[in-house]
Parts: structure tokens; C-alpha cells; sequence
């Protein structure tokens, strides 16, 4: 009887720290997803921004507008990208 009487104890014991790791990922995830939602709107806005001004210097050029503010749009992203990635760390 005692046995069982610590086999319940141990496992109502190990479910307050299962609910804080799940309590503290979907905490992580949450936040991801609304750092996430405000860089699109970020993005959005400059790409309105970028599209404009572009259309207003190709005026003339043989290349559309659209094309040109899709690769600069592209170079930008590919830089953020890099300077936020974490460095690996180098093996010796």
C-alpha cells in the first residue's frame, strides 16, 4: 500500500513541471508568432514604399518596376536573414 500511496505522489509530482515546460513553450511560440506577424506588416509597408519609388525611377527603363523591387526586396531579406541566424560555433 505504501508503494502505491509514493507512485501517486511521484506522479503528481512530475505534473506541475510538465505543465510549466508546456506553460513556458507555448509561451516561446506565442511570442515568435507575434514577433513574426509584425515583421510582415513591417515588410508590407516597405514594400509598398520600395514599389512606389521604384515605379518612379524605371519609368523609362526596359526592365518593369515589379521585377526590380523583387530582387532588392529579396536582397534585403537575405541579408536580415544572415545577420539574424545564430553563428554556429566553430569545430576544433
Amino acid at each position: 500500500m505504501a508503494k502505491k500511496v509514493l507512485k501517486k505522489l511521484k506522479v503528481e509530482i512530475k505534473k506541475p513541471r510538465r505543465i510549466k515546460k508546456v506553460a513556458k513553450k507555448f509561451s516561446e511560440t506565442s511570442r515568435t508568432a507575434i514577433i513574426a506577424a509584425f515583421g510582415f506588416l513591417i515588410a508590407l509597408a516597405w514594400r509598398d514604399a520600395i514599389s512606389s519609388y521604384v515605379e518612379k525611377i524605371t519609368v523609362l527603363s526596359p526592365v518593369q518596376g515589379n521585377l526590380v523591387v523583387a530582387v532588392l526586396i529579396t536582397l534585403v531579406g537575405v541579408i536580415g536573414i544572415i545577420l539574424v541566424t545564430p553563428k554556429e560555433p566553430e569545430e576544433k
